[in-house]
């Protein structure tokens, strides 16, 4: 997977959404001492089971995949216009 131009912008935004969705979606609550990695693994698991990403494949469940697709996710949830939109 390429990396994208605002990846680390999309990533931030991802987290920060998908921090209220998890919250919302009655899943948990994410705390400061919850290392990045356990929360973006966390919420890839989460948007997974509620099918609103395709997993990856088998083997490719690494932390740079993984945030490649949060990074994805929210950039297709982000308005036209929006600044982090490509």
């Amino acid at each position: 997977m390429s990396k994208m131009k605002n990846e680390a912008e999309l990533l931030k935004e991802a987290m920060r959404i998908g921090q209220v969705y998890f919250e919302k979606r009655g899943a948990g609550r994410f705390e400061a001492s919850d290392s990045a990695s356990d929360k973006f693994k966390a919420l890839y698991s989460l948007l997974v089971q509620d099918k609103l990403i395709q997993p990856l494949a088998k083997g490719q469940e690494n932390e740079p995949n993984i945030k490649h697709k949060l990074a994805l996710w929210i950039e297709r949830q982000l308005p036209e216009g929006h600044p982090l939109k490509n």
